[in-house]
């Protein structure tokens, strides 16, 4: 297990490393660019099969436990150490990792997005993988703050080379907005860091805030808070996520809004709420009310643009709804129960299965109508989906269903949960306030259901107008989409798999360590 780990974490930069060398003889198939797109789907293969066997010996009698441990002396003066391990909180989001960086690579072997060497673009997609794994696993602040920059430099090249209009500006908007608000992440882990005495994560946990005074908790939560709520994104500080996924080929898409989001809201979870909860306890109302504007404000955004006459792009729609349902991670965080931070980790992995299947959805649409302009697409009366490709339709209404939250469905569970949390905070907060938080985050959801069966009427249904036969769904991209089609239902019909493993996980790691 401890190997295993290691080795989920470390075999994708090799892998980067290799897929930058020439081709073995023998192994090149019908050329250089295929094999090393094959490069790319046996290193994520490897990567997913390896995650599977870890989650299938975790002893999940124990999910709160600390697993698959490695602990070395990296800057002694320092105290820095190569400290990695998972508990139930980071064993389903590494999961997920793997699995969406897999079927990024899959579908990058049959439709590689238009740009430079499929070199670079393998060895960046790995390199993107290794430094999600690592963010999941390692538990010293500065590691974590190493792993959580290490994934900017791949997302920017995949966005400038490999994306569509405007994509020079969308990637210096994303690289500016990530570094900025990672400095001042910075500034408040040294600051937690020197004034306890350690970078350990699992010590600091179990600390639980004792050895920081409640001033230090305060600026502490303030300068991570940004750095995590810029990734999250939180608004107001989500403006660079639209034109980002907008402009990103598909499979960066998946991974920044199934993976990369998910790392913000793992850092309130894993460093602010163990670690500061004074801190917490003074920012939270703060962190609700930004919570439930960010989902009134990206369901209106997507109201507007999913009118008729507006011009809305597609993917810039479905951007726009991750801030909304990242809100109710948010909402759960700020509850500080542990029914809304169960909600929130539930939320999270949804979000990744759903909104990565709309992404890989859309990219679909877009190829086969050569644009993602709604109006453009649906005419006067709608594109018509069902009738010219049915299947594509029929999974975009299923995404779209899911996202809303059904019953029955990933999308459901979180944000119901998050919504508990609110409706009894923990102590110290104020009810009356979470109450209309609640009240507000609960008309996001109708708001939300508007926008999804807008989309579907307009995308999904319409009259059949004399354009040819579009083509369905093709078999590599149903190898792609149905583990998420799956895992979306699988997640709705039972929820206790994964509330079972993070749950006694955040019981302990809101009680200061203690089970």
């Amino acid at each position: 297990m401890q190997f295993l780990l290691a080795f989920i974490v470390v075999i994708p930069l090799i892998g980067a490393v290799a897929a930058l060398l020439p081709a073995p003889p023998g192994l090149k198939g019908t050329g250089p660019d295929q094999a090393v797109l094959r490069h790319g789907v046996t290193v994520t293969g490897a990567v997913l099969v390896a995650a599977i066997v870890l989650a299938a010996g975790f002893d999940h009698d124990h999910p709160s436990t600390m697993q698959a441990t490695t602990d070395i002396s990296w800057i002694p003066a320092l105290d820095v150490r190569i400290h990695l391990g998972i508990d139930g909180i980071s064993l389903p989001l590494l999961v997920l990792t793997a699995l969406l960086t897999f079927l990024c690579a899959l579908y990058s072997y049959f439709k590689l997005p238009a740009g430079p060497s499929p070199k670079a673009f393998v060895a960046l997609l790995l390199v993107l993988e290794s430094g999600t794994l690592a963010t999941f696993a390692v538990l010293d602040l500065l590691l974590f703050f190493l792993a959580f920059e290490m994934v900017l430099i791949p997302m920017y090249f995949l966005i400038a080379r490999w994306g569509g209009a405007q994509r020079q500006a969308a990637a210096w908007k994303f690289i500016l907005y990530t570094l900025l608000g990672s400095v001042v992440m910075l500034l408040g882990l040294l600051l937690i860091g020197l004034k306890s005495g350690t970078f350990d994560m699992v010590a600091l946990a179990t600390d639980n805030g004792r050895g920081l005074t409640s001033s230090v908790q305060v600026i502490a939560v303030l300068a991570i808070g940004i750095g995590l709520a810029v990734k999250t994104p939180m608004w107001p500080l989500h403006s660079w996520l639209p034109d980002a996924h907008t402009a990103a080929p598909t499979v960066g898409s998946v991974l920044l809004a199934g993976v990369l989001l998910k790392m913000g809201t793992y850092g309130f979870v894993r460093i602010l709420l163990p670690i500061t909860p004074d801190g917490m306890h003074t920012f939270a109302p703060y962190l609700a009310a930004f919570a439930v504007v960010g989902i009134i404000y990206g369901s209106l955004a997507c109201l507007a643009l999913v009118r008729p006459g507006s011009k809305g792009d597609l993917k810039r729609l479905i951007a726009y709804s991750s801030v909304g349902h990242m809100g109710f991670v948010l909402l759960g965080i700020a509850s500080m129960t542990p029914t809304g931070v169960n909600g929130a980790l539930f939320a999270n992995i949804a979000h990744g299965l759903i909104t990565g299947l709309l992404f890989f959805l859309v990219g679909a649409v877009k190829d086969r109508y050569g644009t993602a302009d709604l109006d453009t697409l649906s005419g006067a009366t709608g594109a018509a989906l069902y009738g010219r490709a049915p299947r594509l339709g029929g999974l975009l209404a299923f995404a779209a269903v899911a996202s809303l939250g059904l019953p029955g469905l990933a999308g459901f569970w979180g944000e119901m949960l998050a919504l508990f949390g609110s409706f009894d905070p923990a102590d110290g907060l104020s009810r009356p306030a979470f109450l209309t938080f609640m009240s507000i985050a609960a008309f996001g959801t109708l708001l939300t259901a508007a926008y999804m069966l807008m989309l579907v009427r307009r995308v999904c249904m319409g009259e059949r107008r004399e354009e040819p036969q579009l083509a369905d769904v093709q078999t590599y991209e149903f190898a792609a989409w149905t583990p998420l089609v799956g895992l979306t239902v699988l997640a709705g019909l039972w929820p206790a798999a994964l509330l079972g493993l993070t749950d006694p996980a955040v019981q302990k790691l809101l009680a200061g360590g203690k089970s």
